[in-house]
């Protein structure tokens, strides 16, 4: 097993109580409603699981040692004794419903496609607002799409007609233009006010599991004197929760918040990094009753710092990853973290490599959790290596790792190459399959998507691109199981492909830089573009 040497992490801990967060009226915890043998069952199957997990662990030796980490608690009571898993399904309600969709971060699309034409047609388009940083949708910009319970559905700030929808199917957009736009999806028809925090938002939105009228997004830009991050009533479209970027906790002055939040539905938790280089864990302490009409929030906040040792570089802007208890992340630097979820003590960290934006997707191989991740050509200067890696996710050994020479553009307005986009982890008939979209490869305007067995790494195909992308692909099925992929690219292309071969299908042009990443909903795709446009995509 090999070992990681001089890779020291400082960690700090602390917990604020409510920080400055509003909450609206108290109200009774509303649950689910599930008959009890089905509740006694799930909890078995749980506990199980849970048991299992805990065996394995004990068992594996972390290839970075805990004496070559040095951390300490501020204060010793910040970690609640509740023992928390990320176990079972992620959301009791159909949707996408935060960036990539599950803790894995491994799937953005719901349901399966019927895709006989193979084709993909516009259903409808709209034009947003520009602020300073432009409109429509910039990276990682993928909406949150959400089918609503009846009951939710009756009680929320939507127009009568929808309220009336039996499939109502909402689509939530945070755009570059500072709101938070609301559309019915097949239709494209707003189905609600938007919201405006008056500050360009470059990452997804996120909407609660549980069906709670819950929404949480963050903050791209500070353009109105405040940055952080805010959670808001989808009752009435107020603000629950502020929690400031500018923190003097935090090594790190920038405040932005690209990364979009994990929620456990069972411990009322999030968890979510910042660009200050802060992990937060909060405690919500949701109310919610639906028979009143009234949620609010009051958050208690735990936050970790770090420094690694030949790392000076802050700043999360990827969405942290969950397997079991485990948080998984990368920074600026290129480091990569193994965080217990319960105590916030670093597992392991893995050797760096160049800033890693692109959030880490996790795929079960065999039992064990293995990290897929790249880096981009950032600290390197204009031309460089970007480096993938395969990562044992409970001892942080790599597995694997391929190298690519890509380019940058450097300057006061970089632009930089390598993976910026999530990989597809495969499913169904993808099942040995793990995709890489590589953008600026070789040349600064192509790109490279690269599939690869994800047991052996060998290559099982790669499509040369004639335009690079940031656009994460998003895998989609049929119900035959057949895989396909879509992928937009920096010229506004929507392509379609066979998940098995490469091929390219069928491409859709759109009206400028595809940046943000689609999600998807049996056969309707969201995606916006740097053009100012959200668009709804019917996949045929």
């Amino acid at each position: 097993m090999k070992k990681l040497t001089g890779l020291y992490i400082l960690l700090f801990i602390t917990v604020v109580f409510a920080a400055g967060c509003g909450s609206g009226a108290q109200a009774a915890m509303a649950v689910p409603m599930q008959t009890a043998e089905i509740q006694v069952q799930q909890e078995k199957t749980k506990t199980d699981e849970i048991t299992e997990y805990k065996e394995l662990l004990s068992s594996m030796q972390p290839s970075s040692t805990l004496d070559q980490i040095n951390h300490e608690k501020l204060p010793l009571s910040s970690i609640s004794s509740e023992e928390q898993f990320f176990v079972g399904p992620y959301s009791e309600v159909e949707g996408v419903l935060t960036f990539r969709g599950t803790p894995f971060r491994d799937s953005a699309a719901w349901g399966k496609a019927g895709l006989q034409q193979k084709r993909l047609e516009q259903a409808w388009a709209f034009n947003t607002s520009f602020r300073s940083f432009g409109g429509g949708g910039g990276w990682t910009g993928q909406p949150a799409i959400v089918k609503w319970p009846e009951q939710v559905r009756q009680i929320m700030n939507i127009k009568d007609k929808f309220k009336e929808m039996k499939d109502f199917t909402e689509v939530v957009f945070a755009s570059l233009d500072g709101k938070i736009y609301f559309f019915e999806l097949t239709s494209g028809e707003q189905t609600r006010a938007p919201i405006d925090i008056k500050n360009t938002i470059k990452g997804s939105a996120a909407v609660d599991p549980r069906g709670y009228p819950l929404l949480y997004v963050g903050q791209g830009l500070n353009e109105s004197g405040k940055i952080g991050y805010r959670i808001f009533s989808l009752i009435d479209s107020t603000q629950l929760c502020f929690i400031s970027g500018v923190d003097s906790f935090a090594f790190r002055s920038w405040g932005a918040f690209d990364g979009a939040p994990l929620i456990n539905k069972d411990s009322d938790t999030m968890v979510l990094g910042g660009e200050n280089g802060l992990l937060y864990k909060v405690k919500l302490n949701t109310q919610f009753d639906p028979e009143q009409g009234i949620i609010s929030a009051a958050p208690d906040i735990t936050k970790y710092r770090y420094k690694i040792k030949g790392n000076p570089h802050q700043g999360i802007e990827n969405s942290v990853a969950i397997y079991k208890d485990i948080i998984y992340f990368a920074d600026n630097g290129g480091s990569i973290q193994a965080v217990n979820l319960n105590s916030l003590q670093p597992l392991w960290t893995a050797p760096k490599t160049d800033d890693t934006d692109a959030t880490i997707a996790i795929k079960v191989e065999n039992g064990i959790p293995y990290l897929y991740t790249g880096c981009e050509v950032d600290k390197q200067g204009s031309k460089g290596i970007s480096t993938i890696r395969k990562i044992h996710g409970l001892t942080g050994e790599v597995i694997g790792a391929g190298a690519f020479p890509c380019q940058s553009i450097l300057g006061e307005s970089p632009v930089n190459g390598g993976l910026l986009a999530s990989p597809v982890i495969g499913k169904n008939a993808l099942e040995d399959t793990v995709i890489f979209t590589l953008a600026r490869y070789e040349k600064l305007y192509k790109g490279l998507m690269i599939a690869l067995n994800s047991e052996n790494g060998q290559e099982l195909w790669r499509w040369e691109m004639p335009n690079y992308s940031w656009s994460s692909p998003v895998d989609v099925y049929d119900e035959a199981g057949n895989g396909y992929i879509i992928q937009g690219d920096s010229i506004g292309n929507l392509h379609l492909l066979d998940g098995k071969t490469g091929s390219v299908l069928h491409s859709l042009k759109l009206n400028g830089n595809i940046e943000s990443s689609p999600a998807v909903f049996n056969d309707y795709l969201v995606i916006a573009t740097r053009g100012g446009t959200i668009y709804g995509i019917k996949i045929k």
